[in-house]
């Protein structure tokens, strides 16, 4: 048996300017934005050179939802961006504006660094150790 993550539901405020940030700022590519009806969009993103897990932008509704736009994991790092060059991801997030909480960190998995997408949520810039 084989199984996999196929995507991560994530709450944003609105679609388009999560989609901009992310395929700016990050680098995504944009797999498949269809409209739903009554407002709703199925918007799938992933990383470049990404093959199985994706990211679903999940537009808040209500008040409940909303209240958790930036903090789904209540200040915990929410998501994990392995990279297989730290350095230049880190370099080109900079440049494109990501905020990032720390410096670079060398632990003993690897090199990592915590950002913050466009609603404050933690992720890891991570490059394991080979």
């Amino acid at each position: 048996m084989k199984q996999h993550l196929g995507a991560l539901a994530l709450l944003v405020a609105d679609y388009d300017e999560a989609i901009a940030w992310y395929t700016r700022a990050l680098g995504f590519e944009l797999i498949e934005d269809t409209d739903m009806g009554g407002g709703k969009r199925w918007v799938l993103l992933a990383p470049p050179g990404s093959s199985e897990t994706r990211l679903l932008l999940a537009k808040a509704k209500g008040d409940e939802q909303a209240s958790r736009i930036g903090n789904q994991t209540g200040g915990r790092v929410f998501l994990l961006l392995n990279t297989d060059d730290f350095q230049r991801d880190w370099q080109c997030m900079r440049a494109a504006g990501v905020h990032f909480r720390e410096e670079p960190r060398y632990e003993a998995y690897g090199t990592v660094a915590v950002f913050e997408d466009l609603y404050g949520n933690g992720w890891d810039l991570l490059e394991l150790k080979r």
